[in-house]
């Protein structure tokens, strides 16, 4: 690329400058991401193994597990290894590479939350047609769709991103390679820009969560007119998880994106980035299992036959 010989690596500010705070982040970050290795890709394998749970909605679950675990790897492992060892610096192509994966998870993430909405709208509006509408192959079309969108959306950022010239600085003040921070280092015309960024941000953001709505929409008025008690939190209590995941995920990313820039404060986009880059991609397993008996049950299933193979063999 032109600007290459301009800028060839950039500094990550970090989350702060004082030691005595790098070991003890160090130690929590550590932490996090090893639940969130552990949660997700648990539920993978959980799911996997337990055929009770090869389901629609356990079939997005373990996408989304899959997809929570690669956008937290994306960001995570940089920022722990800065913290130990105080290197601040990412290379002009780890930077962009940092940059592709986070958002084509994060898109992936949106549409597969879109596609678990729609089979939720299905199963408690529809429920007599629940199994010919979500089969098998209109699940795998959803989530490979999902994937598709969300590296072409991914792309297409980058692909413009970093034609752009870096000349004002180096200094990204962020702990990851972010869209608002990097833009503020460009000296090209970003304003040609952001009619993309708006239909993109339209396709992977507003669109899912439109999808989502309505289908959430409709499920609450379907609720309503359940005259039985049992039977409405019967209903809802197939939704609870999804819509608790659904709140996190969309409110972190409208109140990050999408305030007005008078509003912005570096300090503050910090704390609301490691919660979305970090403590979401932990938080949805365990909102997933401890509101869902069935992975509740599959656990407990894991766990009796681990017990039952140590009391034969010791």
């Amino acid at each position: 690329m032109d600007n290459s010989s301009k800028v060839n690596e950039f500094i990550l500010t970090g989350l702060t400058d004082d030691p005595e705070l790098q070991v003890p982040l160090f130690i929590m970050f550590t932490l996090i991401y090893l639940i969130t290795l552990l949660g997700n890709l648990g539920m993978v394998v959980l799911i996997s193994w337990d055929t009770a749970l090869h389901t629609p909605m356990y079939f997005f679950l373990s996408n989304l597990s899959l997809v929570d675990f690669g956008y937290a790897s994306s960001v995570t492992p940089k920022v722990m290894a800065g913290l130990l060892t105080g290197d601040k610096v990412i290379s002009y192509n780890g930077c962009a590479t940092q940059m592709f994966f986070f958002g084509a998870f994060a898109n992936t993430e949106s549409f597969l939350l879109a596609s678990m909405a729609y089979d939720r709208h299905v199963a408690v509006c529809k429920p007599l047609h629940y199994t010919i509408t979500m089969t098998s192959t209109l699940c795998a079309h959803l989530a490979s769709g999902a994937y598709i969108c969300g590296l072409l959306s991914s792309s297409i950022v980058i692909g413009n991103i970093f034609n752009l010239s870096f000349c004002k600085s180096n200094i990204i003040h962020h702990f990851f390679c972010d869209l608002p921070p990097l833009l503020l280092l460009s000296c090209s015309d970003i304003h040609i820009l952001e009619p993309i960024f708006f239909i993109l941000g339209s396709f992977t953001i507003f669109f899912p969560f439109l999808v989502t709505f309505s289908s959430y929409l409709l499920i609450f008025i379907t609720i309503l007119k359940i005259h039985s008690a049992d039977g409405r939190q019967k209903a809802f209590s197939t939704c609870a998880s999804h819509l608790t995941a659904v709140s996190i995920f969309y409110g972190t990313i409208f109140f990050m994106y999408f305030q007005p820039s008078s509003s912005h404060s570096m300090d503050m986009d910090k704390m609301v980035s490691v919660f979305y880059t970090m403590i979401i991609p932990m938080m949805n397993p365990m909102v997933y299992s401890l509101r869902n008996k069935d992975v509740k049950n599959a656990f407990r299933k894991v766990m009796r036959g681990r017990q039952l193979y140590l009391h034969l063999f010791t």
